[in-house]
């Protein structure tokens, strides 16, 4: 046999035993904590149409989709994201539908990248939306339930850190700079490459004024005492000043929640998906070089679909839980393992009866011939 045949393509690879017993567990308390808030399960397609994750639509570049042909020519794609899903999914069976909807579901996305960097190709996703509700108290509530979903997986060293991509957009807009400029430089700031971005703003010639407090962004983090200075700096810009405003609700809700303690906020923080337009979420913790969770509200993706409405969400990578559990020395309880049963030729019928009596009880049991 082909040796090769045995190995898994770059970027993927097989989960088993102990390793994968303690990710279904974490999957499991995870997804009964959001549950508990009243979100009901949703499955989607593992592919969908190309132009669902297109680029009008801000999510993953079309050169990292996995793409092929259905028999009919049409364009399909494994889903990189699920967010564009959900909204798809939305707007077809909800069109009508003027109570919020609370979607929770569980599922692997696919990305096509060269630039693995030790990033998996195929990882296990996490998540919730919550459609049709465009609150602060929806923001506080998504907030407060990764708080707690992180909480109930045994993590205790993490931080929420939120931002709200309003506050970059009202700054564009008043150095009125159009939208592929704005998109090049949300390409700097998330990079943190200032220099680009200092000189890309000198380019266009943006008033010093302007300027500065694009490149003093990066610097406004931390505790809800940042949001005083970045309000300052924005001194006559509305749609700057609103997005910090709405920092600011969204804080005393939080404090309700009992939840300020593993809150910080990030003036700073952009996303590498378009489609968000105010208040966006990233969890960070130990062990990991990059955001555990990630998410925000999305209020203007659903109307691409043909449903106007609201909507936030958020994404935990399971695959990236388990590693920060594990580098944290965090144990996660596994359900009791199967009782061995053995048996000989001899006595096969009362060994049976055992294991089924065991089985019936709602314990596991495992049948095995005695060596």
């Amino acid at each position: 046999m082909d040796r090769k045949l045995v190995h898994t393509p770059e970027g993927v690879r097989d989960i088993y035993g102990e390793e994968y017993a303690k990710k279904l567990a974490a999957e499991r308390l995870m997804m009964e904590k959001v549950r508990s808030f009243g979100y009901e399960d949703i499955q989607t397609p593992a592919f969908e149409f190309f132009d669902v994750f297109s680029r009008e639509v801000g999510t993953t570049p079309s050169r990292e989709l996995y793409k092929f042909f259905d028999k009919e020519g049409n364009t399909l794609v494994l889903r990189p994201d699920f967010t564009p899903s959900m909204a798809r999914c939305a707007a077809k069976y909800f069109l009508e539908e003027a109570v919020p909807i609370r979607f929770c579901y569980l599922g692997n996305t696919f990305t096509n990248t060269s630039n693995l960097q030790g990033k998996l190709k195929e990882v296990t996703q996490m998540g919730a939306e919550l459609i049709g509700d465009g609150s602060v108290e929806a923001d506080a509530e998504m907030a407060a339930m990764v708080i707690e979903a992180l909480m109930t997986a045994g993590l205790r060293d993490f931080q929420l850190s939120i931002g709200n991509v309003e506050y970059f957009k009202g700054i564009c807009a008043e150095a009125g700079l159009g939208e592929e400029t704005e998109l090049e430089l949300r390409e700097y700031i998330s990079g943190k490459n200032y220099f680009g971005a200092e000189e890309l703003l000198r380019d266009k010639e943006v008033p010093d004024r302007i300027r500065e407090a694009v490149l003093r962004m990066t610097d406004l983090f931390g505790t809800a005492d940042a949001l005083a200075e970045a309000k300052e700096l924005v001194a006559g810009n509305v749609r700057s000043t609103k997005a910090v405003e709405r920092l600011e609700k969204l804080h005393e809700v939080l404090c309700l929640y009992g939840a300020e303690k593993y809150v910080s906020f990030d003036l700073g923080m952009l996303s590498k998906y378009n489609y968000y337009t105010g208040v966006i979420y990233k969890a960070y913790t130990y062990g990991l070089g990059d955001a555990l969770v990630k998410g925000g509200r999305y209020d203007t993706l659903l109307g691409r679909f043909g449903k106007e409405a609201p909507a936030i969400g958020f994404v935990v990578v399971m695959d990236d839980l388990m590693a920060a559990l594990d580098r944290q020395n965090i144990a996660i309880a596994l359900p009791e393992r199967a009782e061995t049963v053995e048996y000989t030729p001899q006595n096969y019928r009362e060994s049976l009866e055992k294991a089924q009596k065991l089985r019936r009880e709602g314990k596991k049991a495992v049948l095995r011939p005695k060596a």
